[in-house]
């Protein structure tokens, strides 16, 4: 396959196949740099060589009633995580200001459990408006199945964006989860669509899905219009239904970027947790697909240290995205 056409043409309007994505993700290794080109051709014409980082705060950790295979803090996992209930309003602010002073443009508040409690959204609410004001940030905020009522508030707060991921396929769900359905996450999607806030949605890749379900999410993606569309690559963890799993390696894992790129030209693809450890030493090939990375560490697993990533980004020859008042700081 001619990956450059085929990338001129989606930057054109084409929409690709199903046929012609799974021979990206079955492409032979020695295609490689030639679909990573392709990919950068669509990455560049929307997003420059521009890179957008994100922070995560884990706001509340442990206590899920949740019982999602891959996750350390759900009911069924027997991982030893720190656990512990919502925090204060002032310990976001203190998130918030370390993010500005490290150059990252979003803050993303995230919360275990099924969702949020109306005085967890109401600290949330009451912090983003004092973020907003002081660091001018984007906000995401992830805390689970969302109301009308709550999506409301927290968008009349000031929050930019919600993340809600849908994981996996549908065909693929239920064995990854039984305590919510595929309709469950697609519906809170919907609701902060309706609401005004920038919907954020994403998948994680090496659950014992097959090539078929992993073309079906990015799919499904683009399908529900998500701003921003993270990609985790599955870190599994001991005392996780997913435990010693390890489907990946990082040739496969830029494949996979690089069919999100093809099929969601237009939109945020952000490297997401499992980066570190599935993609290795090839990380820096991974933002000539993606235009977006977390630094720092994640929920409950730890990424590498944040030095290295700037100088990964340095090293290609990109540059950071920073919000109006971090260029007035730092410019």
């Amino acid at each position: 396959m001619n990956y450059l056409q085929l990338a001129q043409e989606v930057i054109a309007g084409k929409v690709i196949s199903n046929e012609e994505a799974l021979a990206i993700l079955t492409s032979e290794d020695d295609e490689l740099l030639q679909l990573m080109d392709g990919a950068f051709a669509i990455r560049r014409h929307y997003f420059g060589k521009k890179v957008k980082l994100n922070m995560i705060m884990n706001a509340k950790s442990g206590y899920c009633p949740e019982d999602c295979g891959y996750c350390s803090q759900s009911s069924r996992s027997t991982a030893p995580i720190e656990k512990y209930p919502f925090i204060t309003k002032e310990e976001i602010l203190a998130g918030a200001k370390q993010a500005f002073d490290n150059k990252i443009g979003t803050y993303c508040i995230v919360a275990s459990g099924r969702g949020p409690t109306r005085k967890d959204v109401n600290v949330v609410s009451e912090a983003v408006a004092e973020i907003k004001e002081k660091y001018g940030l984007k906000i995401c905020a992830c805390l689970g199945l969302l109301k009308e009522e709550q999506a409301q508030q927290l968008k009349e707060a000031g929050v930019d964006r919600y993340n809600h991921n849908l994981n996996t396929s549908e065909r693929h769900h239920s064995f990854i989860t039984t305590s919510h359905t595929y309709e469950d996450r697609v519906n809170t999607v919907e609701i902060v669509k309706k609401h005004g806030i920038s919907p954020c949605s994403g998948a994680i890749i090496g659950m014992k899905e097959t090539k078929e379900d992993v073309v079906n999410i990015a799919r499904a993606l683009y399908q529900l219009d998500a701003d921003s569309i993270p990609v985790n690559f599955l870190n599994a963890i001991d005392g996780t239904k997913l435990e010693g799993t390890k489907d990946l390696n990082p040739r496969y894992c830029l494949k996979v970027l690089a069919l999100f790129r093809y099929i969601n030209p237009t939109k945020e693809i952000r490297i997401a947790g499992g980066r570190e450890i599935n993609l290795g030493m090839l990380q820096p090939l991974g933002l000539y697909a993606a235009n977006s990375i977390f630094v720092g560490d994640y929920l409950t697993t730890a990424g590498q240290e944040e030095n290295s990533d700037y100088r990964m980004i340095e090293d290609l020859g990109f540059d950071i995205e920073l919000t109006e008042k971090q260029e007035e700081a730092f410019c």
